[in-house]
Protein backbone atom coordinates (compact mmCIF):
# COMPACT_ATOMS: atom_id res chain seq x y z
CA UNK A 1 0.00 0.00 0.00
CA UNK A 2 1.62 3.48 -1.08
CA UNK A 3 2.07 5.91 1.68
CA UNK A 4 2.41 9.60 1.69
CA UNK A 5 4.92 11.31 4.13
CA UNK A 6 2.17 12.81 6.27
CA UNK A 7 0.90 9.02 6.48
CA UNK A 8 3.93 8.25 7.95
CA UNK A 9 4.33 11.27 9.95
CA UNK A 10 0.97 11.44 11.69
CA UNK A 11 1.63 7.34 12.57
CA UNK A 12 5.57 8.06 14.38
CA UNK A 13 4.02 11.83 15.62
CA UNK A 14 6.39 13.50 14.11
CA UNK A 15 6.03 16.41 11.37
CA UNK A 16 6.07 15.30 7.47
CA UNK A 17 9.07 17.23 7.00
CA UNK A 18 11.33 15.08 9.44
CA UNK A 19 9.74 12.07 7.52
CA UNK A 20 11.76 13.92 4.38
CA UNK A 21 14.94 14.44 6.16
CA UNK A 22 15.27 10.88 7.67
CA UNK A 23 14.77 10.01 4.19
CA UNK A 24 18.11 12.23 3.06
CA UNK A 25 19.61 10.81 6.29
CA UNK A 26 19.47 7.25 5.16
CA UNK A 27 17.47 6.11 8.42
CA UNK A 28 14.86 4.97 5.67
CA UNK A 29 15.82 2.93 2.58
CA UNK A 30 15.24 4.63 -0.68
CA UNK A 31 11.64 5.56 -2.41
CA UNK A 32 10.08 5.08 -5.37
CA UNK A 33 8.96 7.78 -7.57
CA UNK A 34 5.45 7.26 -8.74
CA UNK A 35 4.71 8.86 -12.71
CA UNK A 36 4.30 12.26 -11.53
CA UNK A 37 7.45 12.47 -9.26
CA UNK A 38 5.89 12.38 -6.12
CA UNK A 39 7.79 10.06 -3.87
CA UNK A 40 5.95 6.80 -2.71
CA UNK A 41 6.32 5.47 0.56
CA UNK A 42 5.10 1.41 1.83
CA UNK A 43 4.90 -0.58 4.72
CA UNK A 44 8.83 -1.14 5.01
CA UNK A 45 8.92 2.08 5.51
CA UNK A 46 6.94 2.69 8.06
CA UNK A 47 8.96 0.04 9.98
CA UNK A 48 11.71 1.65 9.41
CA UNK A 49 10.54 4.86 10.91
CA UNK A 50 9.67 2.35 14.08
CA UNK A 51 12.71 0.65 14.24
CA UNK A 52 14.62 3.91 14.07
CA UNK A 53 11.96 5.90 16.89
CA UNK A 54 12.59 2.51 19.10
CA UNK A 55 16.51 2.55 18.89
CA UNK A 56 16.95 5.89 19.35
CA UNK A 57 15.15 5.43 23.11
CA UNK A 58 17.26 2.94 23.98
CA UNK A 59 20.72 3.80 21.91
CA UNK A 60 20.44 7.51 21.44
CA UNK A 61 19.73 8.85 18.31
CA UNK A 62 23.47 8.93 17.01
CA UNK A 63 23.27 5.56 17.29
CA UNK A 64 20.18 5.18 15.90
CA UNK A 65 20.93 6.88 12.64
CA UNK A 66 24.41 5.17 12.61
CA UNK A 67 22.53 1.70 12.86
CA UNK A 68 19.97 2.43 10.07
CA UNK A 69 22.35 3.94 7.97
CA UNK A 70 24.43 0.47 7.63
CA UNK A 71 21.54 -1.40 7.47
CA UNK A 72 20.26 0.65 4.08
CA UNK A 73 23.88 0.55 2.90
CA UNK A 74 23.85 -3.16 2.67
CA UNK A 75 26.34 -3.85 5.54
CA UNK A 76 24.16 -5.11 8.59
CA UNK A 77 27.09 -6.33 9.96
CA UNK A 78 27.97 -3.04 11.11
CA UNK A 79 24.80 -1.93 12.57
CA UNK A 80 24.78 -5.11 14.56
CA UNK A 81 28.67 -3.83 15.87
CA UNK A 82 27.05 -0.63 16.64
CA UNK A 83 24.71 -2.45 18.69
CA UNK A 84 27.19 -4.89 20.52
CA UNK A 85 29.18 -1.13 21.16
CA UNK A 86 25.89 0.24 22.92
CA UNK A 87 25.34 -2.77 25.18
CA UNK A 88 29.15 -2.91 26.05
CA UNK A 89 29.14 0.65 26.97
CA UNK A 90 25.87 0.06 28.99
CA UNK A 91 27.46 -2.51 31.09
CA UNK A 92 30.95 -0.72 31.48
CA UNK A 93 28.51 1.86 33.22
CA UNK A 94 26.56 -0.59 35.22
CA UNK A 95 30.06 -1.49 36.64
CA UNK A 96 31.36 2.02 37.30
CA UNK A 97 28.03 2.90 39.26
CA UNK A 98 29.07 -0.02 41.36
CA UNK A 99 32.59 1.28 41.88
CA UNK A 100 31.70 4.72 42.29
CA UNK A 101 29.09 3.75 44.94
CA UNK A 102 31.53 1.56 47.20
CA UNK A 103 33.97 4.74 46.57
CA UNK A 104 31.33 7.18 47.62
CA UNK A 105 30.73 5.58 50.66
CA UNK A 106 34.22 4.88 51.57
CA UNK A 107 35.27 8.78 51.03
CA UNK A 108 31.72 9.81 52.60
CA UNK A 109 33.01 7.62 56.27
CA UNK A 110 36.15 9.13 56.41
CA UNK A 111 35.89 12.60 58.96
CA UNK A 112 36.61 15.90 57.21
CA UNK A 113 39.89 16.35 59.34
CA UNK A 114 41.67 12.96 57.51
CA UNK A 115 42.45 10.98 54.80
CA UNK A 116 43.87 9.91 57.03
CA UNK A 117 44.96 13.01 59.10
CA UNK A 118 48.69 13.12 58.92
CA UNK A 119 48.35 12.81 55.02
CA UNK A 120 47.51 16.99 54.51
CA UNK A 121 49.63 19.33 56.25
CA UNK A 122 48.87 21.47 58.35
CA UNK A 123 49.16 24.51 55.47
CA UNK A 124 47.50 22.41 53.47
CA UNK A 125 47.91 21.36 49.41
CA UNK A 126 48.18 23.20 46.36
CA UNK A 127 46.77 22.52 43.40
CA UNK A 128 49.22 20.91 41.59
CA UNK A 129 49.71 18.13 45.14
CA UNK A 130 46.02 17.14 45.15
CA UNK A 131 45.82 17.07 41.33
CA UNK A 132 48.94 14.15 41.61
CA UNK A 133 46.97 12.67 44.69
CA UNK A 134 43.81 12.62 42.23
CA UNK A 135 45.64 11.28 38.75
CA UNK A 136 43.97 14.50 36.62
CA UNK A 137 45.46 18.03 35.71
CA UNK A 138 45.40 20.68 38.04
CA UNK A 139 43.10 22.51 35.02
CA UNK A 140 40.53 20.41 36.40
CA UNK A 141 40.66 21.37 39.68
CA UNK A 142 40.48 24.81 38.55
CA UNK A 143 37.18 24.04 36.46
CA UNK A 144 35.48 22.51 39.22
CA UNK A 145 35.90 25.05 41.31
CA UNK A 146 34.67 27.53 39.19
CA UNK A 147 31.89 25.61 38.72
CA UNK A 148 31.41 25.94 42.70
CA UNK A 149 32.00 22.07 43.54
CA UNK A 150 35.12 23.03 45.13
CA UNK A 151 35.65 25.80 47.81
CA UNK A 152 39.84 25.93 48.36
CA UNK A 153 40.86 28.37 50.61
CA UNK A 154 43.95 30.72 49.71
CA UNK A 155 47.13 31.49 51.33
CA UNK A 156 48.52 34.79 52.07
CA UNK A 157 50.21 34.96 48.53
CA UNK A 158 46.97 33.99 47.16
CA UNK A 159 47.39 30.64 46.52
CA UNK A 160 45.13 27.94 46.79
CA UNK A 161 45.37 25.72 49.56
CA UNK A 162 43.20 22.61 49.76
CA UNK A 163 42.85 21.38 53.59
CA UNK A 164 41.37 18.04 54.91
CA UNK A 165 38.54 18.72 53.72
CA UNK A 166 38.76 20.38 50.35
CA UNK A 167 40.80 17.53 49.53
CA UNK A 168 38.12 14.60 50.53
CA UNK A 169 35.41 17.10 48.11
CA UNK A 170 38.23 16.69 45.24
CA UNK A 171 38.21 13.17 45.78
CA UNK A 172 34.53 12.83 45.63
CA UNK A 173 33.74 14.89 42.55
CA UNK A 174 36.81 13.01 41.47
CA UNK A 175 34.96 9.83 41.77
CA UNK A 176 31.86 11.32 40.27
CA UNK A 177 33.22 12.86 37.03
CA UNK A 178 34.89 9.28 36.24
CA UNK A 179 31.34 7.91 36.42
CA UNK A 180 30.47 10.65 33.94
CA UNK A 181 28.20 12.93 36.17
CA UNK A 182 27.80 16.06 34.31
CA UNK A 183 29.08 18.83 36.62
CA UNK A 184 25.99 20.35 36.85
CA UNK A 185 24.71 17.20 38.61
CA UNK A 186 27.40 17.37 41.13
CA UNK A 187 26.94 20.83 42.16
CA UNK A 188 24.05 19.75 44.07
CA UNK A 189 24.95 16.58 45.54
CA UNK A 190 28.41 18.40 46.98
CA UNK A 191 26.27 21.02 48.52
CA UNK A 192 24.13 19.00 49.99
CA UNK A 193 27.30 16.62 51.11
CA UNK A 194 28.33 20.17 52.96
CA UNK A 195 24.87 20.65 54.61
CA UNK A 196 24.30 17.64 55.88
CA UNK A 197 27.66 16.40 56.84
CA UNK A 198 26.18 12.96 55.36
CA UNK A 199 26.02 11.19 52.02
CA UNK A 200 22.40 10.90 51.65
CA UNK A 201 22.33 12.95 48.75
CA UNK A 202 25.54 10.88 47.36
CA UNK A 203 23.20 8.19 47.70
CA UNK A 204 20.08 9.31 46.24
CA UNK A 205 22.45 10.52 43.19
CA UNK A 206 23.40 6.57 42.67
CA UNK A 207 19.90 5.62 43.11
CA UNK A 208 18.59 7.73 40.57
CA UNK A 209 21.39 6.58 38.08
CA UNK A 210 20.54 2.78 39.25
CA UNK A 211 17.34 3.71 38.02
CA UNK A 212 17.73 5.42 34.84
CA UNK A 213 20.13 2.57 33.78
CA UNK A 214 17.45 0.50 34.55
CA UNK A 215 15.02 2.51 31.94
CA UNK A 216 17.38 2.56 29.53
CA UNK A 217 17.66 -1.31 29.85
CA UNK A 218 14.17 -1.61 29.24
CA UNK A 219 14.43 0.64 26.31
CA UNK A 220 17.55 -1.13 24.66
CA UNK A 221 15.21 -4.43 25.02
CA UNK A 222 12.57 -2.90 23.39
CA UNK A 223 14.69 -1.50 20.26
CA UNK A 224 16.50 -4.83 19.79
CA UNK A 225 13.14 -6.31 19.58
CA UNK A 226 12.23 -3.61 16.70
CA UNK A 227 15.16 -4.25 14.91
CA UNK A 228 15.31 -7.84 14.90
CA UNK A 229 11.73 -7.71 13.15
CA UNK A 230 12.95 -5.24 10.66
CA UNK A 231 16.11 -7.53 9.66
CA UNK A 232 14.09 -10.72 10.04
CA UNK A 233 10.45 -9.95 9.48
CA UNK A 234 10.56 -6.70 7.24
CA UNK A 235 6.87 -5.50 6.05
CA UNK A 236 6.13 -6.33 2.47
Amino acid sequence: MALRPVDLARAAGISAQQVRNYLAAGVLPPATRSPAGYRVFDERHRQALTTYRALGRGYGWDAAKAIMRAIHAGTPEVALERVDAEHAAAHEQRLALRATAAALEAVAREPATGQPPDTVPRGGLRVGDVAGRLGVRPSALRVWEAAGLLLPGRDTDGHRRYGPTDVRDARLVATLRQSRYPLPTIKPIMDEFRSSGGADALRAAITAREAELGRRALAMLAAGSALHDYLVNPAS
